[in-house]
């Protein structure tokens, strides 16, 4: 019987001694689940879905044409004074006085010597000037027989220069030839560039970029795209500022946008930047942009 006894409150031990470890372990976890659940949600820069233009693009290079161009043989012997021109004039002033005549611009423009040295001026006796009206700026380019269908003219253009990398200067297809050129394989066409700043000179080098397939698409910064393999998903905030994880298809991607073709419809609210700090279904508190 004393045997038994024992026995019995051996098991009674042993069970009492799980149960303590039970209880403990369950009031610890307890305590921290109550600790780290009160951890506030993290702060995250939140954007709307908007609509934007999106295109594609035919990059190529093209010279400055002037609007207009003149230029005058000129006998040095002919002046009347030392010569001095002006660097900007306007139709109807007096360019050069001549004992011959006076030479009188035919439009406004920009005058300038043709690269002539001072030797060359006194040996052969001739001086020539130029004037040129850059308010608009032309350009022939060719464009690829593979983009010949897309090509018309009012498409728009944007053009770059070596000394205003970051300036773009804003134009249109003025003329598209009507036949490919069987030799280059290319199609010819004229753009024009509104110079009224004068910054683009005739002969420089152009950076042409003209855009074509023009359309309205929804667009969403680039930061907000995760990609996982073949997929791409962002992170979809609801009302109650909870993040859930939405695959979306993309299409063109610019500078610092992503055309989105489907997964989000215009006015969504999703996570633009710190995408790291997020998690499915978690809570965060938004940061409008």
């Amino acid at each position: 019987m004393k045997r038994s006894t024992k026995i019995i409150s051996i098991i009674l031990l042993f069970f009492l001694v799980i149960a303590i470890v039970i209880i403990g372990r369950t009031m610890i976890g307890n305590h921290f689940k109550k600790k780290f659940s009160k951890r506030p949600p993290p702060g995250i820069i939140i954007t709307e879905v908007v609509n934007k233009q999106f295109s594609e693009k035919i990059e190529t290079f093209g010279t400055a044409i002037s609007k207009k161009s003149e230029s005058y043989k000129i006998k040095k012997d002919d002046l009347l004074k030392d010569l001095k021109l002006k660097n900007i004039v306007k139709k109807g002033e007096i360019l050069i006085e001549l004992k011959s005549g006076n030479i009188i611009a035919p439009f406004n423009g920009v005058l300038g010597y043709t690269g002539l040295t001072e030797d060359i001026l006194v040996s052969n006796n001739i001086v020539i000037i130029t004037i040129d009206d850059n308010s608009t700026i032309y350009s022939d380019i060719k464009i690829p027989e593979n983009y010949a269908s897309y090509i018309k003219k009012g498409l728009p253009v944007e053009v770059k220069i070596a000394n205003y990398k970051e300036k773009i200067f804003k134009g249109e297809v003025d003329f598209v030839s009507s036949r490919i050129n069987a030799d280059t394989r290319s199609l010819l066409s004229r753009i024009k560039v509104n110079n009224k700043d004068l910054e683009l000179i005739s002969g420089s080098l152009l950076e042409v970029s003209v855009k074509f397939n023009l359309r309205n698409s929804l667009s969403v910064p680039d930061t907000s795209v995760m990609v996982e393999g073949d997929k791409s998903y962002v992170y979809k905030i609801n009302d109650e500022n909870i993040a859930n994880k939405t695959e979306v298809k993309t299409g063109l991607r610019t500078d610092e946008n992503i055309e989105i073709i489907s997964g989000l419809t215009q006015g969504d609210i999703i996570a633009a930047e710190g995408l790291r700090k997020v998690r499915p279904r978690g809570k965060i508190k938004p940061i409008n942009q």
